[in-house]
């Protein structure tokens, strides 16, 4: 029984972890969408 408990917890605690990266990794990207999208448009106001 304590074994089980521990895989389980294990298993969740993995699980948790990458929820929480996926979420910041979605936070960067889409922090860094509109200083990228402002970067290409000085790009082709200057062409």
């Amino acid at each position: 029984m304590d074994q089980d408990l521990i895989y389980a917890l294990e298993i969740m605690g993995k699980g948790m972890l990458s929820i929480f990266v996926v979420i910041i990794l979605l936070m960067i990207i889409i922090t860094f969408i509109p200083w990228v999208t402002n970067l290409l448009s000085k790009k082709k106001e200057d062409q």
